[in-house]
């Protein structure tokens, strides 16, 4: 896969970045062969750096295929006073975003099940999916529990379909990546998201879930 930037404009992922949320404002600084050497960014002090660098790596993983070091993103944070000048923001909205409390994966012969627990805003909602133990499926199982647990949030007026999930191995790193299908009264929609793997497979593929709908949660309480 080309990892550079200089087939994708520069301008291009600069506004790509500027549309996560926290960011104000992205400057990316291109290598002499094209690759990324420094990405800089600004941002409101309402997500921590470490958060941020995670949403631009997938960022540029999901948009355009790019995988970024960590230690090339430079984030500076705006004072507390910036806040004042932002719009109010839906209540819901700001808390729709899903943090993984526990996964849980397990075989018993020829059958697999996962559990997967999410919070969302101020509660907590387990989603489930059993099937054959197959590698594959054992993939499939936990992203379709991390799914089952979201369609509970939107109260079953979403239907998830998952397409596809896998590790795949870009350059040095192990990154998953996920393929979903959304599915509302206003059509299909399919969606892709991605996650380095930093703690183990099955973290990864949760997160890489996530990251697909993410962008959506809005959305998803709204339908």
């Amino acid at each position: 896969m080309d990892q550079s930037a200089s087939r994708i404009k520069v301008e291009d992922i600069e506004a790509a970045l500027a549309e996560v949320g926290e960011i104000k404002a992205a400057r990316i600084v291109p290598d002499a062969d094209g690759s990324i050497a420094e990405i800089h960014i600004l941002a409101l002090p309402t997500k921590a750096p470490k958060q941020l660098v995670r949403d631009i790596e997938s960022t540029l993983m999901a948009r355009f295929g790019i995988p970024v070091d960590h230690k090339k993103i430079s984030i500076a944070l705006l004072g507390r006073d910036a806040l004042k000048d932002e719009a109010p923001v839906d209540a819901r909205s700001t808390v729709a975003r899903p943090r993984i409390c526990s996964i849980n994966a397990t075989v018993s012969g020829v059958q697999a099940s996962a559990s997967v627990v999410l919070e969302i805003g101020d509660a907590e909602y387990v989603g489930n999916a059993s099937g054959p133990a197959s590698k594959t499926g054992r993939a499939r199982l936990v992203a379709l529990a991390a799914l089952d647990a979201v369609s509970q949030y939107t109260d079953a007026t979403i239907s998830f379909a998952l397409e596809d999930v896998a590790i795949v191995q870009l350059g040095r790193e192990k990154v998953a990546v996920s393929c979903i299908a959304l599915v509302s009264g206003f059509g299909e929609q399919h969606l892709s998201g991605s996650a380095l793997v930093r703690q183990n497979d099955n973290d990864s593929i949760v997160r890489a879930t996530l990251d697909a709908i993410n962008r959506r949660m809005g959305f998803l309480t709204t339908v």
